[in-house]
């Protein structure tokens, strides 16, 4: 039987221009900080802008952006709070602090369900902070949400590296766009750069390591202006180009 909340996803998701899903093979790389950043700078340049925190292993964009208190309205569905000018919704809203236990289908019933009840604005442009990892989470992404592209971030260890060349198989394998590789934490010593193009897929840039970035988590305007966001904020110009 079909699931009645699937085309409710749809309706919900059409008057979003572009969606964005910030992607990587394993965990530890800044997905979370780049998606959250992301958004920041794609609001302050005046785009309409959601962030969707569908990290249900370990959700933390509530902790960057400041936004521990926050919480949606209910109205027919979940109206998201604004945060600094973003639309947000996050997995804490409905599991709190907690660890979630959720496994296999419960993760997609979890997805189906937060999808189905937010009531998202028109947007020009919706990121999503994806569960780390590889298989049935994307696949589950892919199949809920039409029309979603997919930023990878990886850092310049080859453990990083080995996991991103497996989840631009499985997104190539499923023929889901892929707009390209952010190298985070970069070190110079070892060139991302390089081994990204051998995989033939557009390597996007390298945000250097920034020791003040830590300082400025929880406080937005901080973030805007710390080198990471502005080695960030020439990566997205050349996303939306």
């Amino acid at each position: 039987m079909l699931d009645p909340r699937l085309s409710v996803i749809d309706e919900r998701l059409k008057p979003i221009k572009n969606i964005i899903a910030v992607s990587s093979g394993k965990g530890g790389v800044g997905k979370s900080l780049i998606a959250a950043t992301s958004a920041l700078i794609f609001a302050k340049k005046g785009f309409r802008t959601g962030l969707l925190d569908l990290d249900f292993t370990n959700p933390s964009s509530h902790v960057i952006l400041g936004a521990e208190s926050a919480y949606p309205l209910e109205d027919k569905g979940v109206v998201p709070p604004k945060i600094s000018g973003i639309e947000y919704v996050s997995m804490v809203f409905f599991t709190g602090d907690k660890p979630s236990p959720l496994r296999g289908q419960d993760v997609t019933n979890a997805f189906i369900e937060v999808l189905a009840l937010t009531r998202w604005s028109e947007l020009d442009f919706l990121i999503l902070d994806t569960p780390p990892g590889l298989g049935d989470v994307i696949l589950d992404l892919l199949k809920l949400i039409k029309r979603l592209n997919f930023l990878v971030v990886t850092t310049p260890s080859k453990l990083s590296l080995e996991t991103v060349k497996k989840l631009i198989a499985l997104l190539r394998s499923v023929k889901a766009p892929i707009i390209g590789v952010i190298e985070n934490m970069s070190t110079g010593i070892y060139s991302v750069k390089e081994e990204i193009e051998k995989l033939n897929a557009r390597f996007l840039g390298s945000i250097p390591i920034d020791p003040e970035i830590e300082n400025a988590l929880g406080a937005p305007e901080k973030i805007l202006k710390t080198s990471f966001s502005q080695a960030l904020a020439k990566i997205v110009d050349s996303i939306k180009a």
